[in-house]
């Protein structure tokens, strides 16, 4: 995993790529969308990650808002293998920021609804208030998840609350199983390596640059070249196949937590399409 939080300042470096300019098309066409520069608003500062304001698709201005982060930040330590957490009372708080990244205000969990690092690494706490009490007292509100798969070769952007700062690559490919220690993710988004996230990042959303939605969660990446111990994640194909790359970092998709989720954001994992593991 991304330690949840450095013992001392790393040397940070920004790895910036520019963008060739479009080539106009023989015959009028459609523009394509416009691309949004992704910003801090409705991120979130942990203690000793990032996070992010989430709303599902069908989410409703007066549900209860979530707050997205990695399995591996819980306040309770890391959840083991196999281990699954819904409906636990939490008040942990989180630092909401703008999109200039400064803190506007403090936002309280009411509980964890759900956290596991089995199959994936993620965290959903609810909060005491609403996205429309979050809209109408700071301005911001909350991120979309996308419903569908992510796509190889997506630019994408990590926004890191804890740090305040933004990583832009692509996606490179997706390792069918990722293995760390005692935990194995299935499907994990690969970058391409310019995206040199460190610890503190964990939990921050990865952002579709064209869309703006969340289509996975920052959390791990191969510090020193070990293979399949912690901090050194290495991933198995179907065959059984490990491949070590060393220097890359991962994040784990959220297009699953959708189907979950329902009315009044209320977790159902026996609801149709939902694959997140049970308890």
């Amino acid at each position: 995993m991304k330690k949840p939080l450095v013992a001392a300042l790393l040397a940070l470096v920004i790895a910036g790529a520019g963008a060739a300019p479009a080539v106009a098309a023989a015959e009028p066409e459609a523009a394509p969308p416009a691309v949004q520069a992704v910003d801090f608003a409705g991120t979130v500062s942990l203690s000793n990650c990032s996070g992010s304001v989430v709303r599902m698709p069908g989410s409703e201005d007066d549900d209860p808002a979530l707050v997205m982060s990695n399995g591996h930040c819980l306040e309770t330590g890391f959840p083991a293998a196999g281990q699954v957490i819904v409906d636990r009372a939490s008040s942990r708080t989180f630092g909401l920021l703008n999109a200039a990244g400064t803190r506007v205000a403090t936002l309280r969990a009411a509980k964890i609804a759900y956290a596991t690092m089995t199959d994936t690494d993620v965290s959903l706490y609810q909060l005491t208030t609403t996205y429309a009490q979050i809209r109408n007292s700071y301005g911001i509100g909350a991120l979309t998840l996308g419903d569908t798969h992510p796509v190889a070769g997506t630019a994408i952007t990590v926004v890191s609350g804890y740090w305040k700062r933004t990583y832009t690559c692509g996606i490179d490919g997706f390792a069918y199983r990722l293995k760390e220690g005692q935990w194995t993710w299935k499907d994990s988004v690969r970058y391409t390596s310019a995206c040199r996230t460190i610890g503190g990042t964990s939990g921050s959303p990865v952002v579709d640059n064209a869309t703006g939605k969340v289509v996975a969660v920052n959390n791990t990446g191969n510090e020193d070249g070990g293979r399949c111990t912690d901090n050194n994640p290495c991933e198995v194909d179907a065959n059984g196949t490990v491949t070590v790359r060393a220097g890359i970092n991962y994040g784990q998709e959220t297009y699953q937590i959708v189907p979950c989720f329902g009315l009044d954001n209320k977790l159902d994992l026996s609801r149709s399409g939902c694959t997140l593991p049970k308890p």
